[in-house]
């Protein structure tokens, strides 16, 4: 049974989580990001967590500026997710960690980072940001590339302050505020993901469905063509969300098989 906890990150900002205990003597800590307008009870991550903690501690959360309040399910705080940048992205991620590193059941734990798509580019950058934390990455569906923005969002963005995202599953019309570019301009060496793992020494794996996104798998091709020790699983059939959905319709061969890879990994990484 998950327990769900909360902390607080800063004016107006709170950290919603959940923490799956292990089933067994945990072998290590696993924290689960989600992606762009994703939230940690959405489809697949609350099964996905159960799954895992058969044999390590489990941590799903929402990041602060998510878009996601009180309400877990629905997107209720707009304006904080049109201010949601990386940088405040890693600074949820570090108090978080910062928290489960200082409490006694987890503080001696290896901490593995699992993100789905935007989510996997935020744990490849914080593991690059805080390479003596993390004993590895596993990106599902992950981007290498952080900018997620069309070309029209960004003009709307500097011309006129704001620019919008469709939600397609809820038919919201999402603020992106410029505050967001403007992030990614002025840490634009820090964000290059690329170029920074061509010299990163923490391990990390590639867990992508066959049928995932061009763009998405193109960046997957140039990452472990720079850097070949890191493994590049692709799922047969599987999609973004490796064919699941929301809400939660049941597992599904692909995302069986995702799991099980993340397993196999961390377990690899542990017996070394």
């Amino acid at each position: 049974m998950n327990r769900n906890f909360e902390l607080p990150a800063g004016e107006d900002a709170v950290l919603r989580c959940s923490h799956y205990p292990a089933k067994e003597q945990a072998a290590a800590l696993v924290i689960i990001a989600h992606g762009y307008k994703g939230f940690k009870d959405w489809g697949m991550f609350p099964y996905t967590a159960d799954a895992l903690s058969r044999k390590y501690e489990v941590i799903t959360f929402n990041f602060s500026h998510a878009g996601i309040g009180q309400d877990l399910y629905n997107f209720t705080e707009l304006e904080k997710f049109a201010r949601n940048t990386y940088n405040r992205e890693m600074k949820d991620m570090e108090i978080l960690l910062s928290y489960l590193s200082q409490h006694h059941r987890f503080g001696s734990l290896p901490v593995f980072l699992l993100g789905h798509s935007r989510g996997g580019g935020d744990c490849l950058l914080y593991a690059l940001d805080h390479p003596d934390e993390i004993a590895g990455v596993i990106s599902w569906n992950g981007i290498t590339d952080l900018d997620l923005f069309t070309e029209n969002q960004k003009n709307e963005m500097r011309s006129q302050g704001r620019s919008y995202v469709l939600n397609g599953r809820t038919g919201q019309q999402m603020p992106l505020d410029a505050v967001i570019i403007e992030d990614l301009k002025r840490q634009a060496e820090r964000y290059n993901i690329l170029e920074r793992m061509k010299t990163a020494g923490f391990p990390a794996i590639l867990i992508q469905g066959s049928e995932d996104g061009e763009h998405l798998r193109r960046g997957s091709a140039q990452l472990t063509s720079l850097r070949p020790d890191i493994e590049w699983i692709q799922i047969d059939g599987g999609n973004h969300t490796f064919g699941t959905v929301h809400p939660f319709a049941g597992s599904t061969p692909q995302l069986e098989q995702a799991i099980a890879a993340t397993g196999t990994f961390i377990d690899h990484i542990l017996a070394k």
